[in-house]
């Protein structure tokens, strides 16, 4: 009884308690409602957060100083495209936002690049799209028109 007691007092103190179903073995799991509650409002936010700018890019460090080689690689090739207006959050700052954009993508990696609020990859999936021509195309969707189509243009 002892235990219970002592279970109800900690859950009270952390806040109201969410009852998880009760598992195969018969345990019944209990969290914070805090937890919860500040989770659905990140992902809330986040999917704001993506839908708010054409392009936005979650990244470690900034478009000016990228703190790892794969979130530079992102910022050079829309750098390369002429793309110079992007949302850029650094993850770097913090933890909840680097985890929680993990979380609403479902990919475990960062860089992290949205297209008009939909998830088009990190940084492999958009150097494969710059090689075989399908970024030009999906910026073009966007009223973005990629400088190396300029440059292509002027060369000729």
């Amino acid at each position: 009884m002892n235990t219970l007691l002592r279970s109800t007092v900690r859950c009270l103190r952390s806040g109201p308690a969410i009852l998880l179903p009760r598992q195969a073995d018969g345990q019944v799991w209990s969290s914070s409602a805090r937890f919860f509650c500040a989770s659905a409002d990140v992902q809330k936010h986040l999917g704001e957060m993506v839908k708010k700018d054409k392009v936005v890019v979650f990244m470690k460090g900034t478009p000016a100083q990228p703190m790892c080689g794969f979130s530079n690689a992102v910022v050079q090739i829309l750098r390369m495209h002429g793309v110079d207006e992007y949302a850029a959050y650094n993850v770097l700052e913090d933890q909840d936002l680097r985890q929680g954009v993990k979380d609403f993508s479902n990919w475990p990696t960062i860089p992290q690049v949205y297209f008009n609020g939909e998830f088009v990859g990190g940084c492999d999936i958009l150097l494969q799209m710059h090689q075989n021509g399908d970024l030009v195309e999906e910026l073009k969707k966007l009223g973005i028109s990629s400088a190396l189509l300029s440059a292509e243009k002027e060369s000729k």
